[in-house]
């Protein structure tokens, strides 16, 4: 078909979906993406990326939400609860670098009918196992799995679910939430995306997706050395929620007391020294980064798990702080202040399980 002709047809279709003389969409199709795509293949010689975002919370609604916007066939699988939201009201997002609104297409996972070509995995960790479930009739031979999950036991299970060859490594730095009425807010101007091949280097795959990722208003990265950025973010991550749920305040607030910034600075070389030992010792630029912000008077940063802990959630705490105390007695390595942060977040664990409300 030559491209005059494509185009003819694509203007014919939404002429007549226009006009009344074709069936309308049902309610959550994808004509603007799908139909046109169907049209134009032949023209373009490729089809764009299809795009599942598992969850539309504060991390998948605003990365999905950028590359919605930037013109990417994304589809968001939720909940029955955060589908009727969206909806309603659309997707929101409140932002340092200004505010949108998008109608979210959603999908439930008894509604899959055939894989995606890229799967951006945006959950917490506690909800990885059901999420697997429902996400899975989505995993075709092509499939890519970016996961954006804290910590590391993830990528073991989801390659052996599905595949190490499907899974890629990822992090984000971001600092977002969702507010009562279901915004997206972006609560500060960072807003980086990490990924790579988990062997390192980058491939064809990676190149692919880079050009489908980037250009939708995040910063983003491809990674040839993706395991060291994901042992650093654990690392960090750890330092942060670690000693901002133990003393349950701000970095700011808690090097403004006695001992405060000396403790932090003491669980950061523990996190950092289980990090040295599995074989991804932090980098200088790294560490200073991180000596700086740990350093920073009045900072009023809390990492998201003292959030979590300050509205009665569940927090990832065994997943970022167990998981790593767990490696460090396996390594033989000495985390004191990891062990009691650990301690701490489970007992507001078992806290609030018991006093949550029974009955089915």
């Amino acid at each position: 078909m030559q491209t005059g002709d494509c185009f003819a047809a694509l203007a014919m279709t939404v002429g007549m979906y226009w006009m009344g003389t074709a069936d309308a969409p049902a309610e959550g199709s994808s004509l603007c993406y799908r139909d046109m795509h169907s049209i134009l293949e032949p023209c373009l010689g490729e089809v764009l990326m299809r795009i599942l975002v598992i969850g539309a919370g504060a991390l998948g609604g605003y990365f999905g939400g950028c590359l919605q916007r930037a013109g990417r066939d994304v589809t968001f699988l939720v909940r029955p609860r955060r589908a009727a939201q969206l909806a309603r009201d659309g997707l929101r997002i409140d932002s340092p670098h200004g505010n949108f609104a998008l109608p979210a297409r959603t999908i439930r996972a008894d509604g899959i009918g055939e894989p995606f070509d890229l799967i951006l995995l945006a959950v917490k960790s506690y909800s990885l196992e059901e999420a697997m479930e429902q996400f899975a009739p989505a995993v075709g031979p092509a499939t890519a799995i970016l996961p954006v999950i804290n910590g590391m036991s993830h990528i073991e299970k989801l390659s052996a679910r599905f595949g190490a060859d499907r899974v890629l490594g990822g992090t984000a730095m971001i600092s977002a939430t969702l507010n009562a009425d279901g915004h997206v807010v972006q609560l500060m101007p960072a807003h980086h995306l990490v990924f790579g091949d988990l062997a390192g280097g980058i491939g064809d795959r990676g190149r692919a997706l880079a050009d489908v990722l980037g250009g939708a208003g995040f910063d983003l990265r491809v990674s040839d050395v993706m395991m060291q950025d994901m042992w650093e973010k654990w690392a960090g991550l750890a330092t942060t929620a670690g000693i901002t749920c133990l003393m349950r305040a701000s970095l700011g607030d808690i090097i403004a007391a006695p001992g405060g910034h000396d403790a932090a600075l003491r669980l950061f070389r523990e996190c950092g020294a289980v990090a040295d030992a599995a074989g991804f010792p932090p980098r200088p630029p790294f560490v200073e980064m991180c000596l700086t912000m740990l350093g920073t008077a009045g900072s009023p940063l809390k990492a998201s798990m003292l959030r979590d802990i300050e509205r009665g959630a569940p927090t990832e705490g065994e997943h970022v702080l167990g998981d790593l105390a767990e490696r460090a007695r396996g390594f033989s390595i000495a985390t004191p202040i990891l062990d009691l942060a650990r301690c701490h977040v489970a007992a507001y664990e078992a806290s609030r399980k018991r006093d949550a409300p029974q009955g089915g």
